[in-house]
C-alpha cells in the first residue's frame, strides 16, 4: 500500500472517518439485502409451483401453505424496505415516488400500522433512505398501530402518525439531534435507525425535526 495513503487515511478528520464507516455499512446493508433476496424469491416460486401441481390435491388451500407464502412475502417487503434504509445510496441515483410507496406499504401490509404516501415524481435515494429509516423510526414509536401519512412538503419530507397509545423514549429519539451519542448508550440492534437518520441527515445538510406525545408522532426534514 503507498505510504501517503496510510498517513492520509490515519490523519483523517473524525467526520471524514465516520462517513467511510457509514459508506462501508451501506455497503454491506446492499450486499445482505442482494443476496438474501434471491433464495426468497425462489421460495415464492417453489410455493406458486405446488399451488398449481395436480400431484397435491388441496394443497394450494392448505393453511400450511398459506402460512409459508405469506412468510415469505412479508420477508421480501422487510428486505426491500432494509435495503432503501440501510443500502448504498449514490447521490446521482433517483427513486420514485410510486415505488418508494410500494416498497413502504408492503413492509406495513399485515401489520398494525397503516401507510399513506402523498406525492408525485420522484427523489434522490438519499431522500428515499431518509424516509425509510424515519419511518423505522416512527414504527418504533407506533408498535400498538396507528396511521402514518408520508408525504412531501416543499423541498422536504413530513412523517406524521396518529395512534391512540404510544412508546415514548426521549433518549432514544435523541440520536436524531446528536447522532454521535455523547454520553448516551449505544441502540439496541432494533434501534439502529435512529443514530442512522441522525448521521445520514447530518452528512447531506439536512436539519431532522421531530415532536413526539401520548397521541402520536412527526419526523420533518
Amino acid at each position: 500500500m503507498n505510504p501517503a495513503a496510510i498517513l492520509s487515511y490515519d490523519h483523517m478528520a473524525p467526520a471524514d472517518d465516520t462517513l467511510r464507516r457509514l459508506n462501508l455499512a451501506a455497503l454491506v446493508g446492499s450486499r445482505l439485502c442482494h443476496d438474501l433476496i434471491s433464495p426468497l424469491g425462489a421460495i415464492g416460486n417453489g410455493v406458486e409451483l405446488l399451488e398449481m401441481s395436480g400431484e397435491f390435491p388441496g394443497i394450494a388451500k392448505s393453511p400450511e401453505l398459506s402460512l409459508i407464502g405469506e412468510s415469505v412475502e412479508a420477508a421480501r417487503a422487510r428486505i426491500k424496505l432494509f435495503r432503501v434504509a440501510f443500502g448504498h445510496a449514490a447521490a446521482d441515483q433517483r427513486m420514485g415516488i410510486g415505488e418508494l410507496g410500494t416498497v413502504l406499504s408492503a413492509y406495513a401490509r399485515g401489520g398494525r400500522l397503516s401507510i399513506e404516501v402523498d406525492g408525485a415524481g420522484d427523489l434522490s435515494r438519499i431522500e428515499a433512505r431518509m424516509v425509510a429509516l424515519a419511518l423505522m423510526c416512527m414504527d418504533s414509536a407506533l408498535p400498538w398501530g396507528g396511521r402514518l401519512l408520508v408525504c412531501r412538503a416543499g423541498p422536504g419530507w413530513r412523517l406524521v402518525g396518529e395512534a391512540a397509545r404510544t412508546r415514548i423514549d426521549l433518549s432514544l429519539w435523541g440520536w436524531l439531534d446528536a447522532p454521535d451519542g455523547g454520553h448516551r448508550p449505544d441502540p439496541a440492534p432494533g434501534e439502529v435507525h435512529f443514530p442512522l437518520l441522525g448521521l445520514i441527515a447530518r452528512d447531506a445538510g439536512r436539519r431532522v425535526s421531530w415532536e413526539l406525545d401520548e397521541a402520536g408522532a412527526e419526523i420533518a426534514f
